[in-house]
């Protein structure tokens, strides 16, 4: 991506001692997409993360065709948090993208309220596994398209939901995943479409 910065907490916050309900997140996707800088970029605490500088021994086990200037990788997953309210706190997990890594996914997924996609157009076959994933565990989700400075193709968000054939009710938004106030706009989509969820679940019962 271009020169954009995340913008680091630069202090830890501490849990309020109100808080009594946490809410899980997983953020997953393709290798190198950006889920780690994404976790960065909203959580209000230094995020804990498991990134491991690769390797020769990657060469050939990870597909690094795309992302040529990416020099570390998660090897179990990221964590950060963000308090909705004096009562309630977001947890954030990233999900490692390499396919080596992909048997940690379903213990992630365990007690997920909703996951976010990230996707880069790039590399969009990178973004089936999730997909299919998340479907297998009936998890809802949303989509976001996190921009890269060198993507030309630029594909609109339409075009982008018929390569993946996601249905009309998955949101899908773009991003910059390096920016907070994008990252947090994926989130609100993500909040918004589960509150919308239960508001029509509770109109059938």
């Amino acid at each position: 991506m271009g020169s954009a910065t995340s913008e680091l907490p630069t202090h830890r916050t501490p849990l309020n001692d109100a808080a009594e309900t946490g809410l899980k997140i997983v953020v997953v996707g393709g290798f190198g997409v950006g889920k780690t800088t994404l976790v960065r970029s909203v959580s209000e605490i230094r995020p804990l993360n498991t990134e491991e500088v690769m390797t020769q021994a990657g060469v050939g086990v990870d597909e690094t065709g795309a992302v040529t200037s990416k020099t570390t990788t998660t090897v179990a997953f990221d964590f950060g948090r963000i308090s909705l309210n004096d009562r309630m706190v977001l947890y954030l997990f990233g999900a490692p993208g390499q396919e080596r890594f992909w048997f940690l996914w379903d213990r992630l997924f365990s007690g997920t309220l909703g996951a976010v996609v990230l996707v880069d157009t790039r590399r969009m076959d990178d973004s089936w596994y999730a997909i299919d994933r998340l479907e297998h565990h009936r998890t809802p989700f949303v989509v976001a398209v996190n921009r890269f400075d060198d993507d030309t193709d630029r594909y609109s968000l339409d075009e982008i939901r018929q390569a993946l054939a996601l249905p009309a009710h998955v949101p899908m938004v773009d991003c910059d995943a390096r920016v907070r106030h994008s990252g947090k706009d994926v989130l609100i989509t993500l909040v918004n479409h589960l509150h919308a969820m239960a508001i029509a679940e509770e109109a059938t019962l």
